[in-house]
């Protein structure tokens, strides 16, 4: 009788009824809102800087280039590299690729191991400093050669299309692996690195990216009129090498024992978090491109 009088009091289940969330945590609907106020922004003042180019486009991706080192040195705090050396190292890579060429990137790349060198003596005790100095050239050179290849693909002729392709392929690709995983994903990729990516996803991922810098570039740039196997060879280029960076930001964060770089971004996360496929792209995009003859 009581159990019956128990079963009267309870309420009725809601079917469909989503389960209840922490406080705090967004729901799927916010967080997807959430994430589509960020890009749309981002998008645009992407277009606009490469639009510009020139002395804005240069200063731009430096100043993203030194919250995405900011941003993996905090990561590495334990190890106390010299955060100088390398905030002084990529300035010099993006001024000498803006002003003097690759022969003067060459140069800084050779000067920033002297200067970490020297700046390492300054810390107070010599624990740990070979991963110091180790982690500080690391960071220098992965971003700071990066945006030395953007700017020297934004001055190309027919610069400003090439880099928008690039980020085209880039972006959509990664769109393309994320569903391409969900639906069709079975084997690993990377297990020790990302459990989350297949082998099915990094395929829909290449296919994906090659086939929107294709489409990008024949349909909205007469500078590939009668280049279109260019066109599929920069795609292709760029879309290979999306993984290879997403992989290696993954490898250092996890490694690191870090989930997200930062929050510049909000919801999706620091700046190395969002440029880690694009500083590798921007590099394969440019040889490619300088390869087929532009």
């Amino acid at each position: 009788m009581e159990g019956s009088e128990r079963s009267r009091r309870r309420p009725p289940e809601r079917r469909g009824r989503e389960p209840r969330r922490r406080r705090g945590e967004r729901s799927p609907r916010s967080e997807t809102w959430a994430r589509i106020a960020v890009a749309v922004p981002a998008a645009i003042g992407a277009i606009l800087i490469v639009y510009w180019g020139g002395v804005v486009f240069a200063l731009a991706i430096g100043l993203l280039g030194l919250v995405a080192l900011h941003e993996l040195y905090g990561m590495m705090d334990g190890v106390r590299p010299p955060k100088l050396a390398g905030f002084l190292t990529v300035i010099a890579l993006a001024v000498a690729a803006a002003l003097g060429g690759t022969w003067w990137v060459l140069v800084v790349v050779v000067a920033s191991i002297p200067v970490t060198f020297g700046l390492a003596l300054l810390r107070p005790g010599r624990e740990g400093v070979t991963f110091a100095i180790a982690g500080t050239l690391l960071g220098a050179l992965w971003v700071g050669l990066a945006l030395a290849h953007a700017i020297f693909l934004r001055d190309l002729p027919d610069g400003g299309g090439l880099m928008l392709d690039v980020l085209v392929g880039t972006f959509l690709g990664d769109v393309a692996a994320y569903f391409g995983g969900r639906a069709w994903g079975r084997r690993e990729l990377a297990p020790l690195i990302s459990p989350s990516k297949t082998v099915e996803g990094a395929a829909a991922g290449v296919i994906g990216g090659t086939l929107a810098l294709f489409l990008f570039a024949v349909a909205y740039q007469d500078f590939f009129d009668g280049r279109e196997v260019d066109a599929l060879v920069i795609g292709l280029s760029v879309a290979l090498a999306t993984p290879v960076g997403d992989l290696f930001e993954s490898l250092v964060k996890r490694d690191l024992g870090t989930k997200d770089a930062g929050r510049f971004f909000g919801v999706h996360g620091g700046v190395l978090d969002r440029l880690d496929a694009v500083f590798f792209t921007v590099v394969a995009g440019y040889y490619a491109a300088v390869a087929v003859g532009f």
